[in-house]
């Protein structure tokens, strides 16, 4: 399909970019021949893609008309916005030592360290990745990021995000109000996450659609989960069976991330952690990795890593 855009608004050299620059970005991620004359940019190429070209000029002509310019880092940026199916292989990145992961309507989402880029790569590479380590890594952070990034691009149709429900001090029953009262506190965590990543509108959408579904981990029972990224968040909180229920909810073309803290273990003394026995079972089966962190890779407030190493030489 052909198709002929005319930029009268601002002066087409600024969309071409130094040498074409920005001009090249577009035709490297879409599968689309352009060619400009004057004010006419030609364009060659299927549907959709001429679709998708059209709204993003449109915002390259609102970023030049707000910041006075646009390069190829803000294209690349802008075409991550795009509701576009990509391929696996097509993922852009900003130059720079940061490993993108995902960029929001708040902005860029990086692996910033070197465990949290091996557990982003882990990701893309494995179908069962478990993440431990401390508060604070970006365990759960990164994976609900990699999997919006999954439903952006087309690779998967929905996510699934879940947590054993364990009381740590306080017993659900005397907590007030109904079963999702009672439950959404210990699900908080995910709900901020999602916040910072989707609109909110959008969220409300995938959410009541249950194309993004939160659910304690007893509700995975019985299911079969195909082409969805899973999330097992607090996997330490999993009892062994529930570990052994959850990893089997896996269908085809799904992936699962398991992320949890080994030393933050409520389950009650005669229970093992699911968690604990499954780096013990699962160590050497082809397909599933182990990423570590450590206090290193905090990026919370500074004080975070202190209290990570106070507490761990207070067990020496």
């Amino acid at each position: 399909m052909k198709k002929v855009i005319t930029i009268d608004q601002i002066d087409p050299m600024q969309l071409l970019g130094a040498n074409d620059k920005n001009i090249k970005v577009i035709e490297n991620f879409f599968d689309v021949k352009i060619v400009v004359r004057g004010t006419d940019i030609k364009l060659d190429g299927d549907k959709d893609d001429l679709l998708s070209i059209e709204s993003l000029l449109n915002d390259m002509i609102v970023t030049i008309n707000q910041k006075g310019f646009i390069n190829d880092a803000d294209v690349k940026v802008l075409i991550n916005l795009l509701d576009k199916p990509v391929d696996s292989h097509s993922s852009l990145s900003v130059d720079g030592d940061d490993c993108i992961i995902l960029h929001t309507h708040k902005g860029i989402i990086s692996a910033r360290t070197e465990s949290q880029k091996k557990y982003h790569k882990s990701m893309i590479d494995n179908d069962i990745v478990f993440a431990i380590g401390p508060a604070g890594t970006g365990k759960t952070y990164q994976a609900v990021a990699c999997a919006v990034a999954s439903l952006k691009s087309k690779l998967v149709n929905k996510i699934v995000i879940t947590r054993p429900v364990v009381e740590a001090g306080e017993r659900l029953g005397f907590l007030p109000g109904d079963l999702k009262e009672k439950i959404d506190p210990y699900l908080t965590p995910i709900y901020d996450a999602l916040n910072e990543m989707i609109p909110n509108e959008k969220l409300k959408k995938y959410m009541s659609s249950k194309i993004i579904e939160i659910a304690p981990l007893a509700y995975m029972r019985g299911r079969t989960l195909h082409n969805s990224f899973i999330i097992l968040d607090e996997a330490q909180n999993a009892t062994d069976s529930q570990m052994k229920m959850f990893l089997t909810r896996l269908g085809a073309t799904s992936k699962c991330i398991v992320t949890g803290d080994v030393t933050q273990v409520d389950l009650p003394n005669s229970q093992i952690s699911g968690l604990i026995n499954a780096e013990n079972v699962l160590r050497k089966v082809k397909g599933i990795e182990f990423i570590y962190f450590n206090e290193k890779d905090v990026v919370r407030h500074k004080l975070v890593k202190e209290i990570i190493n106070a507490y761990s030489e207070d067990k020496l």
